[in-house]
């Protein structure tokens, strides 16, 4: 049986294009142009003052230092505080801001009234023109009894008639009260209640036994409230006195104790936690 021999000539024939059609050679795909140095620089910028807008306008750091917010919020929870929600309308972002007033309840985070440079945190339990009384340490608002579960009795003391029976006991230094307090307290007084005035709050601490609060230095400006805190986003074991150690030394005995006992001592189930 006779073998069909190779042709080379009809191989090399077959493999040519056909007329009319052009053979082209692949196309690589186009490489990315390098970023320049000055074109990073200037996402590193954007990215600083986005960054800087949001801390300055937006939302701010704030470490708890003391126990009056306990157990609320902790010595060394850390939260993020919203500076916008209470801040001044303004007419032309007004429609696209949550804009709202200081509600009854609400945590928020101030200027103290009676220290000047002193962030201080506590519940509003007066919005104006409420009438404000304590009798045996419980709170009466407009002549209501409230219903406080996130109160924390553990270091009441029944024998503090002031704390306890605020307004009706007078106010005096024996019982720790800001003498601007002393002097104006009694203007606000009607009947067994303290009323309080239009652009005021009256706050005061969960922790109810220990807190320095309205009772012990007055109302809150509205102009003094920087915003309310949103959520934890980081909590440390922290003693209760840290926040009275603010020799460069202590700072950084505390600072080497986070870096050697960060994973053993962070709360890491308040972290993200809501504040309410």
């Amino acid at each position: 049986m006779a073998r069909r021999q190779h042709n080379p000539t009809q191989s090399a024939v077959q493999a040519r294009p056909q007329d009319g059609v052009e053979s082209r050679p692949e196309e690589k795909p186009q490489e990315k142009p390098k970023e320049t140095t000055v074109e990073f620089l200037a996402s590193l910028a954007a990215v600083l003052v986005t960054g800087l807008f949001i801390i300055t306008f937006i939302v701010q750091a704030f470490e708890i230092p003391s126990s009056s917010m306990e157990n609320t919020l902790l010595i060394g929870d850390h939260v993020f505080v919203n500076r916008i929600s209470f801040a001044p309308k303004t007419s032309w972002v007004g429609p696209t801001i949550p804009y709202r007033n200081v509600h009854f309840r609400d945590i928020v985070v101030f200027l103290s009234p009676a220290e000047p440079g002193l962030y201080v945190v506590k519940r509003v339990i007066g919005v104006p023109g409420d009438r404000i009384h304590l009798r045996n340490g419980v709170v009466y608002r407009n002549g209501v009894a409230l219903d406080e579960p996130y109160i924390l009795h553990d270091r009441d003391n029944p024998a503090d008639d002031y704390r306890n029976n605020f307004p009706s006991v007078p106010p005096s230094d024996e019982y720790g009260v800001y003498p601007n307090w002393i002097v104006d307290m009694h203007q606000y007084i009607q009947g067994d209640d303290l009323v309080v005035p239009p652009g005021h709050y009256f706050a005061m601490g969960d922790h109810r036994g220990v807190s320095l609060d309205s009772r012990y230095w007055g109302f809150v400006p509205r102009e003094n409230i920087i915003g309310r805190p949103m959520f934890i986003y980081w909590s440390f074991e922290t003693p209760e006195d840290q926040y009275q150690k603010t020799a460069w030394s202590d700072r950084l005995l505390f600072m080497g104790k986070i870096v050697f006992h960060f994973f053993t001592e962070t709360r890491w189930g308040r972290t993200l936690q809501i504040v309410r």
